[in-house]
């Protein structure tokens, strides 16, 4: 039996009453909270604290020493110049240092991602039989200051011959620098699916065919961010390098700048311009690699 009466007519769909349905596109647009214009301010003077030493180092590298000893590192300018980065190339014997430095840089960075990326994977992905007693053995290492080490790793590579030797702050940079990155790609190497693992297991693949075709692969922003942050330290290392370099054609970087430092004057603006001249290469690496950076930091925070 029919529910409508017979005769009746439906009512056209206009003179309905209006039942508005937010599209899923409409819903999606909905206006997001602002900050107001007070947070744009905090933000901007706190960007415009954090640039202010960089912005103050190129000044000074761009001014000759007279005009900043007689007005003071922090008055403006009344001359410019670039002289300095010419001088300072010589004074800090970049010649020599970058080449040290680059060495230590293609000679250690991709071999310690390398032992991290394979111990990571290892603790996170492996059955081990004392796996957990092995990554807490490896994250002890984070709780070592290198200050208490100088000894006896200058005894022990003294013993081996390896003292004033570029390649003899391999090994040390390494004991050092493994621990982090194995913690970076620990956490990132959980969040793979195990799915896929198995899957190829199934396909007759073993451990280092899984880590080298599947999982290396699917781990590049892990693998770009401690590539770089590695880089950086190994870069930037003072302390090791300045006890055991001693001769000048084995001096890295950080310790050819103290070549601008003398025992009664320092020559301020050159080291200005020698330490622009040192961060080049890693403020180029940061610009285009940041998102990598970012990506890899933030990819273990977070599951799914």
């Amino acid at each position: 039996m029919s529910t409508f009466a017979e005769g009746a007519e439906l009512a056209p769909v206009s003179t309905l009453p209006d039942a508005h349905i937010a599209p899923t596109e409409e819903l999606r647009r909905q206006p997001k909270r602002k900050g107001g214009i007070g947070m744009t301010i905090v933000l901007t003077l706190v960007a415009l604290l954090w640039i202010s030493p960089l912005v103050l180092l190129v000044i000074t590298a761009l001014r000759p020493l007279s005009d900043f000893v007689a007005n003071g590192p922090l008055a403006w300018p009344q001359e410019w110049t670039l002289q300095n980065f010419a001088d300072a190339w010589g004074v800090g014997n970049f010649a020599t240092t970058y080449r040290n430095s680059a060495f230590l840089l293609i000679l250690k960075v991709p071999l310690g991602v390398l032992i991290s990326a394979m111990l990571a994977f290892a603790l996170a992905k492996l059955r081990l039989r004392f796996g957990t007693v092995i990554m807490f053995a490896v994250f002890l290492g984070l709780t070592i200051p290198i200050y208490i080490t100088i000894v006896p790793v200058f005894v022990l590579l003294r013993s081996f011959g390896a003292v004033d030797s570029v390649p003899g702050l391999v090994g040390p940079y390494l004991a050092f620098g493994i621990p982090f990155e194995v913690l970076v790609l620990q956490s990132f190497f959980r969040q793979l699916p195990d799915e896929l693992i198995e899957a190829a297991k199934m396909d007759g693949a073993g451990p280092w065919r899984i880590f080298f075709t599947l999982v290396l692969p699917l781990s590049t922003p892990a693998l770009v961010t401690v590539f770089i942050l590695d880089a950086v330290a190994t870069w930037n290392e003072f302390l090791f390098a300045l006890i055991l370099l001693s001769s000048d054609a084995h001096k890295t970087i950080p310790v050819g700048l103290l070549n601008f430092q003398g025992q009664f004057a320092n020559n301020n603006t050159g080291l200005a311009a020698g330490i622009l001249i040192a961060v080049v290469p890693i403020l180029i690496a940061y610009i285009f690699l940041q998102r990598w950076i970012v990506g890899g930091l933030t990819a273990g925070a977070t599951k799914g």
